[in-house]
């Protein structure tokens, strides 16, 4: 027989831990600090920030201030600011987290480098009050920095990514965009290149056109991305022409080729740029929004090269895209489609058949233009399209061995490739009567 003493005292061991267990769930133990996670250094409304200086040990200090609901920077050098960097420094600055408390009272800021900070932000509010963040030596690891209020003795810890978004540059901060048109509320574009100057306008559909000299279709993706890069036209400060000397710049600009000059307008006032090319190949711009003159950043320059009123027009004969047609007449003879079937003069025509020369139209497109039209017609093209029924009727001519197309109510001449002309003809032959499928054999029982 076992030891019935032995059995008693592991039992009363299970007893004593099971009880100890339960007194640890009930009362679980206090962390050793009672500073709370990210702990509060500024807690301001975004809105109430009127200005932000900042001041950093050997560089003139920075001032940013808030006039009507555009910021702007104040000194050293009076210029627009970037609104979407300096809304940021706002956010950051208005809810402003340290890493942790580090000393309430601390006998020496010398200890953490505040005696004489580094960098000094100050928050100014609506009414006045200003708040100001001093920023002293990074923490032995590297990896956060001492920070305080000067109207409050404690000292916390941040990260140094938090205290690197304040070391901002004027470069940094200053608007860099060459015009601040309205790209929703733009209503007219006019290009001056080399030729003609022409006119981009938007027509009843908010769709561009070119309205001068002449009114000829526009190709929309072509005018949206020149607008697009006329709004992201930013100046080359990151490598400063002359190195920084504005001279240098406005002497390679008035040396340069002109590439182009664009006049803009929106709800505001007018708005121009012009674009030279330097010999060494540099792009400059002088815009009637800033003063001076600068490197060019982005495609811009190279977008515009060698571009005239031809790089612009629409050189597709029909608009229906990506519109399913219900009706396509050729030389007057119809074919309809109802639900998904197509039928023809005689009946039901094969569906793919039609389809193929649906696509053939839809991407049917002039190599050039010509000024006056010439030949006889070759073949009449009628695409009905849309919820609303929309009829585009194409009448393509032949002289000799040239083709050439004209959009019934345009006085512009498409000038079509020969093969292009001749893959549609062989496509339209290629149009057949429907065949119904053969039903299936039913399999013989062995």
């Amino acid at each position: 027989m076992k030891n019935p003493i032995g059995l008693l005292v592991a039992c009363g061991v299970l007893i004593v831990l099971g009880g100890l267990v339960w007194w640890t769930d009930k009362h679980p133990s206090k962390p050793e600090t009672t500073t709370p996670a990210s702990p509060k250094i500024l807690a301001l409304g975004e809105d109430q920030i009127e200005g932000i200086r900042i001041a950093k040990a050997g560089s003139e200090a920075i001032r940013l201030a808030k006039k009507a609901d555009k910021w702007v920077i104040a000194e050293p050098t009076a210029f627009d600011a970037d609104q979407d960097t300096v809304k940021s420094l706002v956010s950051t600055v208005a809810t402003f987290n340290g890493e942790r408390l580090i000393d309430e009272n601390p006998a020496d800021l010398g200890t953490f480098g505040l005696k004489e900070p580094a960098m000094e932000v100050e928050v100014t509010v609506k009414g006045g009050t200003v708040n100001k963040l001093q920023f002293g030596a990074d923490t032995p690891t590297g990896t956060a920095a001492y920070v305080k209020l000067a109207s409050n003795p404690k000292v916390f810890t941040v990260l140094s990514a938090s205290k690197s978004g304040f070391e901002k540059t004027v470069t940094d901060l200053r608007e860099k965009h060459l015009l601040t048109f309205n790209q929703d509320k733009l209503t007219s574009v006019t290009v001056t290149t080399k030729g003609t100057p022409f006119e981009f306008g938007r027509n009843a559909q908010n769709e561009w056109q070119i309205v001068k000299p002449g009114p000829y279709r526009a190709d929309s993706l072509q005018v949206d991305d020149l607008v697009r890069k006329l709004k992201e036209a930013k100046m080359d400060l990151a490598a400063p022409a002359g190195d920084g000397d504005p001279k240098t710049a406005a002497k390679d600009f008035d040396g340069g080729a002109t590439i182009a000059t664009i006049s803009m307008r929106d709800n505001g006032m007018p708005q121009a740029i012009t674009v030279r090319q330097a010999k060494d190949k540099t792009f400059y711009a002088r815009s009637s929004v800033v003063e001076g003159t600068y490197k060019l950043s982005g495609d811009l320059g190279e977008g515009l090269k060698d571009k005239d009123i031809e790089s612009f027009r629409n050189k597709k004969l029909f608009d229906f895209g990506f519109s399913d047609p219900t009706k396509v007449e050729i030389d007057g003879k119809a074919y309809q489609k109802s639900a998904e079937k197509w039928s023809g003069p005689s009946g039901q025509v094969d569906a793919p058949s039609v389809q193929s020369v649906i696509d053939k139209l839809r991407d049917l497109a002039a190599s050039k233009f010509s000024d006056k039209a010439s030949g006889t017609p070759a073949v009449t093209l009628v695409v009905t399209s849309g919820d609303k029924n929309k009829v585009e009727k194409v009448t393509v001519s032949k002289a000799g061995d040239s083709y050439s197309a004209q959009r019934d109510g345009e006085s512009a001449v498409y000038v079509l490739d020969g093969k292009t002309f001749d893959d549609l003809q062989k496509t339209i032959q290629g149009i057949k009567p429907y065949v119904a499928p053969k039903p299936a054999t039913p399999e013989k029982k062995k």
